[in-house]
Order: C-alpha cells, then structure tokens, then sequence
C-alpha cells in the first residue's frame, strides 16, 4: 500500500522567479496562488515552496533570518495561509523548505550569539584560532574557507557556505528543541512535510584539520555523522508522527548505503533523500569541470539508486542545477523531442518525481553575455577562485554557462509578452530572451507540446498501478540508449530510451505501445532521434 506522497507528484517552485504580481520585479505568493489552477491542470499534487521566510538574501533565501515570518517580498502571514486554503481547495499539498545547517548571520540568534547573550551563547559553532590562523583547514561547499572572524565576540564562527551563513551548533539540545518549535508551528499551519535542506551535514563530529583534498578538505567529521542520525530521529519521533506529513532530504556526497540508513522506513528518520550521483556523471570531480554527457553513464548511475533503494526522490532539476534540457537532452535541433524523453524518462521510473518550475515546458540554460548579469552568490565566488588561480576569462564563463544555479533561476516564462508575463517591471534577474517561442501560453492548448507530454504522463503514473508501485529492472544500457522494466505481478512496462540523434533499431517481441513522444499509433522497433517510447509486453 503506497503513502500518499508516493501516489503524488511533486512540482517545486522557487517563487522569486514564479509569479509577480505587484511589479517589483520579484515573484511572490499571490503570483503562487495566482496559478494553483494551472498546476492542478498538469496534475501536480504536492508544491515544494523554496525558501519563503526573511532573509538578507545573500544566498537569496537559504540565509534565513526568521523562520517563523514571511519574507515581505514575497507576502505576508495571511497571504500563505490564503495559499495553504487555496491549494487545499485543489488537493495539492504545500511541503516548505527547511534549511537548519545554518542560519543567517542577521538572525537574532546569532546577533545575540556573538555579544554571549544567554542562551543563545553556544547557539553556533564559535573557537578561538590558532594564533592569526582560523581554527582548522576545512573548506566550503561555496569555496574558500569556512571560518570567519568576528570583531564583537573576539573568536571565529563556522559557516560551510557562505560567509554570512553561519553553521549552527547541533551539540547543544537548545538548538534542537527550536528547530522542533519551528516545524510545528509550520505543520500546525497545514503545511504537509518538509523538504530538508543539506540535511546529512548537521552534526560535526570534530572540528579536527581534514585530510587535505581538492574540494571540502575536512569533511570526513559531519558527512553523515552518526549524531546526524540521532537529531533526525529525534525530529521524527517527538515531530514527525504526529503529523499526516512527509520529509525528503537533500543530502550530500552519500553513497546508497548511507542513503539507506537515513531513509530506510524502520530506522524512522527521512522518508525519502535526494541523492546527486547521476546529476554528478557529467563532471570531473566537482561540478565546475563538465565532461561530455553520456547517457550510458547517467543510466547506469540511476539503475544502481533505482534499485538499492525501496523509495527514491526522482528529480532531473532543481533550483541548484542547470536545465536538463540543455544538459541531458538537446536543446537545438531536439528540444522538443528530447525534453519529452526526459519527461517520459522521470515519471516511469521507480519512485516520487519532482518538476521543478519551468522543465515542463522544455525551459533552456541562460543567454546572459558577462558575469555582471549573474546573481548567485556561489558563481560569484567561484569566479573568483578561479580568476585567482589564473583560469582564462573564456574558460571561467563556459563554467559559468554550463554549471551555475542562475540557469534554473531566471524568470518562468508565461508568454511572449514583456519579460514573458514575469512581471512588467524590471525582474530582479533578467528573463531568457527564447521566451517568445518557449512559454506557457504557447503550449497551454497546443496537443503536442511539451507540457502536454507532462500532464499525459502524470495522468499515466496516476492510472498505472505498474509505474506507482512496480518493481524496475534495467534492461539494456549503451552509449546512448536506455531501456528498463516496470513490473507488478504479471504486468509489465519496457520504456526505450534512444538518447541518439540517430536512428536506432531496438526491436522487442510481443510488446504494444502505449506511448511515444514521435506521432506513431504502432511499434516497429525502430526508434527515431531522441525517441522515448512506453511499451505493454504480453
């Protein structure tokens, strides 16, 4: 028997770039509310709100200065329960971002943390440093150092981001007992789960120096550290229960046994975790350094999670990653055709899936010309380091187009009118410029669009007893070629998947189609450039 969250699909937005409807350029909660009719249309059940609560917004949002308060870009207290009513009235269920590695360094709790206010005193991580030097040689998710001097208290705080995100102290059960506060004051709302941000990375075990490596040197002391597992536990048992609601995780540099002890349903921490590895098969090392995509390496990657995990959060996008058209499909002459594959792809495979804003419409990386266009704090940085290290400027802006978080973050495009209905003021980051040939409108009542392949296979998972709950076996895996198996007693599904731009023979006996993203009422075993087809075997 499948929970509710599994029956559902998840649709993400990150409302900043969604909807504005007061002209400020930003989106908001009304915008939000504004299309709940056209995500029921899709078939959404589920919205994940990025980050919505105050912030300074050096990290746009993951810098939270109150988490129990709207940020008034976005709206008020009454405008998300307006949302919350609003989408209960559709059926959809709101899950908030929850980010509480960190805070931001405007919060009261560090403000009053750094002057050695009681009790907030131990609220962060805080050492002495060793003479001129920082505590220790760890480095940060943003690169760089993870320790900052701070003139008021006299000592150093930790912050594994940014700067002006300073870790919290997870050794001190005060800090516990608030963030337990603040879920319950969401769930008491209505909101129905949470996703967690970097969760696997709460608790440092020691703030020893880290073996010395390439990118996060000293990480080996809060990957995934069994104190971690206790807080979510924790969370779970004295939280969690009582609320019909679920938790997915986003965590970091996990191997699928790590993820299965944060997820597996006896042990009673997450529900469900994000992993990265098939979003990691196209770089070397770190994210910044793009290989080649290859799709055998992708499906490989995501056969092993299918299957070494009982329940897995399927995702091909996100507010931290590029466009998956422009990454894993083709976004010249087979836009069109491949964002179907990857659509049909995410929503047979094992698991629940996550749309994020936009890839239902096949919406591409950015087109912006210099860094000065770029907003994200991490690009920034990035760039910089790697200025520093002497990298040409052409090579820097070819990481910058392949890998930055701005690509997932400009401005969803609803029609070709101005800034492609965003907004009508100045959007505070600059709209694709293809917005005149991909938008909503366009593809609203057109019966071959991308969106419409969306809302087709949603409808299919929502009816197929076989693609909710059925096993996954991978079948064939090539250079360019993807095919696997959905089973449930004696009925199964074959999806093929031809990632190619070439013709591919790929015959298999007895079996009918049920769908495919080319215009064909039969089967033949050939599958055209970028094709993805659904089959019934007998």
């Amino acid at each position: 028997m499948l929970k509710w969250w599994q029956e559902r699909v998840v649709y993400q937005i990150y409302p900043r770039s969604f909807k504005d409807t007061n002209d400020d350029g930003i989106g908001d909660l009304q915008g939000i509310i504004a299309q709940l009719d056209y995500l029921a249309d899709l078939g959404v059940g589920i919205i994940w709100l990025s980050p919505v609560y105050p912030s300074p917004n050096v990290d746009y949002g993951y810098d939270i200065s109150d988490y129990k308060a709207i940020h008034p870009e976005f709206g008020t207290m009454a405008d998300m329960e307006q949302l919350l009513a609003e989408a209960e009235k559709r059926d959809i269920k709101i899950v908030m971002d929850l980010v509480i590695n960190h805070t931001s360094d405007q919060h009261p709790w560090f403000q009053k943390s750094r002057a050695k206010v009681d009790p907030y005193t131990d609220y962060y991580i805080w050492r002495p440093g060793q003479g001129k030097k920082p505590p220790n040689n760890w480095t940060g998710f943003f690169g760089g150092g993870t320790w900052q001097y701070d003139e008021v208290r006299g000592e150093y705080y930790l912050h594994l981001f940014a700067k002006n995100q300073p870790d919290l102290n997870y050794h001190n059960p005060k800090v516990i007992q608030e963030v337990m506060g603040i879920m319950r004051f969401w769930l008491e709302k209505g909101v129905a789960g949470f996703r967690c941000d970097v969760i696997n990375i709460l608790y440092k075990s020691s703030l020893a120096n880290g073996k010395p490596r390439l990118i996060l040197t000293g990480s080996e002391h809060y990957l995934t550290q069994e104190g971690t597992h206790e807080i979510l536990r924790t969370l779970r048992r004295d939280v969690l229960d009582h609320f019909p609601c679920f938790t997915v995780g986003e965590t970091v540099f996990v191997t699928p046994q790590d993820a299965l002890d944060l997820m597996e349903p006896s042990r009673g921490e997450l529900d469900m975790v994000f992993s990265f590895e098939h979003m990691e098969t196209d770089q070397y090392i770190v994210k910044w350094f793009k290989r080649r995509f290859h799709a055998g390496r992708f499906a490989r990657s995501i056969s092993k999670w299918q299957n070494a995990l009982p329940w897995n959060a399927n995702y091909l996008e996100n507010h931290d990653q590029p466009r998956s058209v422009s990454r894993f499909g083709d976004d010249g002459t087979y836009w069109e055709k491949s964002a179907k594959l990857l659509c049909m792809m995410l929503l047979s495979l094992r698991g629940t899936p996550f749309i994020y804003q936009g890839q239902e419409i096949g919406m591409t990386n950015f087109d912006f010309a210099s860094m000065a266009d770029l907003k994200d704090v991490e690009s920034h940085n990035i760039d910089k380091i790697a200025r520093r290290l002497g990298f040409p400027q052409a090579l820097r802006w070819k990481m910058m187009q392949e890998t930055s978080r701005d690509n997932a973050r400009t401005p969803m495009q609803w029609n070709s009118g101005k800034h492609g209905g965003f907004t009508e003021s100045q959007p505070w980051l600059a709209v694709n410029k293809n917005y005149t040939t991909i938008n909503v409108a366009s593809q609203l009542d057109e019966a071959d669009s991308i969106r419409a392949m969306y809302k087709k296979m949603i409808a299919l998972r929502a009816q197929s007893e076989v693609l909710q709950g059925g096993t996954f076996e991978a079948v064939e895996v090539s250079r360019d070629f993807f095919a696997y198996r959905r089973k449930l007693g004696e009925r199964s599904l074959l999806v093929l998947l031809n990632f190619a731009k070439k013709n591919r023979d790929a015959s298999f006996a007895g079996a009918t189609l049920v769908l495919s993203n080319y215009d064909r009422k039969v089967y033949d075993g050939k599958l055209q450039p970028y094709e993805a087809v659904i089959l019934k075997e007998s």
